[in-house]
């Protein structure tokens, strides 16, 4: 890429590869193993680890790097310059109040959902995310009204490409099926998940739009010993949908 595209610049590319290996699995790296899940030399890992340390993004002890706070900077640049997540979180509170369940705002970054903003359950279900989280898009509510939402070019791309790994016995991995799922959604407005991540889980979704197109997803999500999926279909979709729409509303007002 970076050869046939002057504006590339390939140094870049390296230190961000360099800097997203680092995560909750693997909090301190040394020169060897970043080189391994990277693919790029031991000398480039090496330079790239000692110049972030320099600039206060990683520490280093006894050989081995973690990334610092700083970082945090790099994210904040996104949420703050884009404030409408903001516009979000008193109908999440209130959504959350009403089902007693908890609630999140995801949007979509290649494969995988990112979350903005999330409100907790006082009853929560036993899965752990905060802001910042990624999970796979394809077997979660919030993730499968964004893949709804994408043209249809990127939609083939992705499912092309995607590893439709089955993480639980319900998720579904036939990419046709899936195709028609996300078309159904699309029609309906909303998506339902039912343990396909995780047993135990169900979830909800619907999309949050801006100038007609969906730019982020709301979800509630709750244990499946406590809701079946026929109320969460027929009491908190509509519910979902109402809040997405009021929270679509808000930031066109802005």
């Amino acid at each position: 890429m970076s050869r046939e595209d002057p504006d590339f610049i390939d140094s870049v590319d390296k230190a961000f590869q360099v800097l997203m290996v680092f995560s909750a699995e693997n909090p301190e790296l040394g020169v060897s193993r970043v080189a391994e899940l990277t693919g790029l030399t031991r000398a480039t890992v090496r330079r790239l680890l000692l110049t972030f340390e320099r600039l206060g993004f990683a520490e280093m002890r006894d050989r081995r790097f973690r990334l610092t706070p700083k970082v945090l900077r790099l994210g904040y640049g996104y949420l703050s310059s884009a404030p409408w997540w903001e516009s979000a979180e008193p109908h999440m509170r209130s959504l959350s109040a009403e089902l007693q369940e908890s609630s999140s705002l995801a949007t979509l970054d290649g494969g995988e959902i990112v979350y903005v903003a999330r409100v907790p359950s006082p009853r929560s279900v036993a899965i752990t995310l905060n802001i910042g989280s990624r999970l796979p898009a394809y077997p979660t509510s919030l993730g499968r009204v964004l893949l709804a939402a994408l043209p249809e070019g990127e939609l083939d791309a992705y499912l092309a490409t995607v590893d439709l790994a089955p993480l639980t016995p319900y998720t579904i991995t036939d990419r046709d099926q899936l195709r028609t799922i996300l078309h159904g959604i699309r029609r309906d407005g909303y998506a339902l998940i039912d343990q396909e991540r995780e047993i135990g889980v169900r979830s909800v979704a619907a999309g949050v739009r801006y100038r007609g197109r969906v730019i982020a997803a709301l979800n509630v999500s709750a244990n499946a010993a406590r809701l079946s999926a026929e109320e969460l279909r027929e009491r908190c979709a509509p519910m979902v949908i109402e809040h997405a729409e009021a929270i679509s509303a808000e930031i066109a007002a802005r």
